[in-house]
């Protein structure tokens, strides 16, 4: 059970946040349990999807964005992200079983996406105190300075939803993701 109510509907949710959750709807088809959870406050719901559609409209393909939240969401132990994650990459962005346990691993089986997850990773371990040799390995592997920034936003985000689902201890809604083999 969750520790902040979550409003069992939209129309259950604060009226300022009501057209939001609505356009949520339209978009996924349905609300998950994160966005009512986050409605508590139309303020962050806001900001949420704000920063979301922003990061959507950015230079890093939806796969990526995908395998980079799979790393946090394991870094920072959310079963709710990891549990969400794990369905939108496979039925979203079609990655393998593979390919999302080497995003857990923090890695990719793809060599570029392995140089954005691996950075990614380092920014959540480091919390951001990254090295020179961090930055010239994930532009090596040719991201520029627009994509590293918008890898640390994604780190940023997830982070975020991260700590909301576990200080919320938001009910997962999707199928839940089973442990990594140690």
């Amino acid at each position: 059970m969750s520790r902040i109510p979550t409003p069992i509907s939209i129309d259950a949710a604060p009226a300022s946040a009501q057209p939001l959750l609505e356009a949520v709807n339209q978009q996924l088809g349905v609300v998950p349990n994160l966005f009512r959870l986050v409605a508590n406050s139309p303020a962050a719901l806001e900001g949420y999807l704000g920063m979301s559609g922003a990061l959507a409209k950015g230079r890093l393909p939806a796969p990526t964005r995908e395998r980079i939240a799979l790393a946090v969401a394991q870094i920072n132990g959310c079963g709710y992200c990891l549990s969400a994650h794990s369905y939108l990459g496979k039925n979203l962005a079609k990655l393998s079983d593979a390919e999302i346990a080497a995003n857990r691993h923090g890695g990719s089986l793809d060599p570029k996406a392995d140089a954005a997850v691996r950075f990614a990773a380092t920014v959540v371990r480091e919390r951001g105190h990254v090295s020179d040799a961090d930055v010239q390995a994930v532009r090596m592997a040719g991201y520029d300075d627009a994509q590293i920034v918008e890898i640390v936003q994604h780190v940023a985000l997830n982070t975020w939803t991260n700590y909301v689902n576990e200080v919320a201890k938001t009910e997962i809604d999707f199928p839940v993701a089973q442990a990594l083999a140690a």
